[in-house]
């Protein structure tokens, strides 16, 4: 095999390589047409782009404590709202239910029985359990009721039993230094919020 033979042949092994590469990369870099996704697409611009939705994120940071003394202030806070918060879900899913059944029956006796029977539910925890919080538990009790609810304690019984009762329950809740007109403001309540929206990440709940 002469030289210039040798060379020829050289030269066509390192095309043949360097095809196989490009081959391989070309089939590497565009895959599968069954790998597709038809997405949504938008205008920008005059451009045309896909449009997709990604999943949420939240970004929060360890808080740090300026004392002993506020961190203390914060876990009591934390253990009041852990220590209520359920019984405000519960009086948001009962009086939710509530509003489905009178929804279902316009006969007025039957809307003043169900009225009464959750009414008697409410007693009947509050006798059993919620008599049993501090004031300060009560007081962030009747602001998420308003949270959970969208309406104040005293508007929640209004509606339901009249301004009468109302007035009723009004003055009992201010004997034990409650205000059953008390609202949730997120702005003023911002640490109560940060509480609750900590409880519902799955890895902090009610922990």
């Amino acid at each position: 095999m002469t030289r210039v033979t040798v060379l020829i042949f050289f030269v066509m092994v390192f095309l043949a390589g360097v095809a196989k590469a490009q081959d391989t990369l070309s089939r590497s870099s565009y895959p599968n047409r069954a790998s597709y996704r038809m997405v949504p697409t938008t205008v920008v611009d005059g451009e045309l782009l896909p449009w997709m939705l990604i999943p949420e994120v939240e970004v929060t940071r360890k808080r740090v404590f300026r004392s002993p003394e506020d961190k203390a202030r914060y876990l009591r806070l934390r253990y009041n709202v852990i220590k209520v918060l359920p019984y405000a879900n519960y009086a948001q899913r009962r009086y939710e239910q509530l509003y489905r059944d009178l929804a279902l029956t316009g006969n007025k006796r039957e809307q003043k029985r169900l009225v009464k029977a959750c009414e008697k539910e409410i007693k009947d925890m509050f006798n059993k359990e919620v008599k049993n919080l501090t004031i300060s538990q009560g007081e962030i009790l009747i602001k998420l009721i308003d949270r959970q609810t969208g309406n104040s304690s005293y508007e929640v019984v209004k509606e339901l039993r009249g301004g009468i009762t109302a007035f009723f329950y009004q003055s009992i809740a201010k004997v034990f230094g409650h205000n059953l007109k008390n609202k949730y403001n997120i702005e003023d309540d911002f640490e109560i919020e940060n509480i609750i929206r900590s409880l519902e990440r799955p890895t902090n709940r009610y922990f």
